[in-house]
């Protein structure tokens, strides 16, 4: 009797560590900057509507950021068209600000990068939702000009 108390009383302790581990839901999707030959990288504020930088011309790159785990596909465009980008994951310091991942550190979320393919401008969409509970879609747009 006394051992199986042991194990029931070890079972349900190690119950929260298992639901700790598990991955984080989407909390924050941003446009953090958009880049060009001509402007170079533009810093996005939050809320921000639209570009300040008149971006037009080819070779306009995009850069989303993630928090939390969404699907591995989200729902991505520019004026309704699909655009091909790239998914890096980020990983948090002990200070909590965000780098590249290393061996041993935590990812917090994803870097996306997003290429225009020639598209001059148009608004950029991007939406995701989260693997797990609460199964939550966070999106965010931009119009690139």
């Amino acid at each position: 009797m006394k051992n199986g108390l042991l194990i029931l009383l070890a079972l349900v302790l190690g119950a929260p560590l298992a639901q700790a581990a598990s991955a984080p839901p989407l909390t924050q999707v941003k446009v953090l900057k958009v880049e060009s030959p001509g402007c170079g990288f533009e810093s996005i504020d939050e809320g921000q509507a639209q570009t300040r930088c008149n971006h037009s011309g080819p070779n306009i790159r995009i850069y989303v950021l993630e928090v939390g785990y969404g699907r591995s596909q989200p729902h991505v465009g520019l004026d309704g068209f699909d655009i091909n980008g790239t998914r890096t994951p980020v990983c948090a310091f002990d200070n909590g600000n965000l780098t590249d991942c290393t061996v041993g550190r935590k990812t917090v979320g994803y870097l996306y990068v997003f290429d225009m393919a020639g598209k001059q401008e148009g608004t950029f969409t991007f939406s995701n939702t989260s693997i797990n509970a609460p199964g939550n879609t966070m999106s965010t747009q931009l119009y690139i000009k």
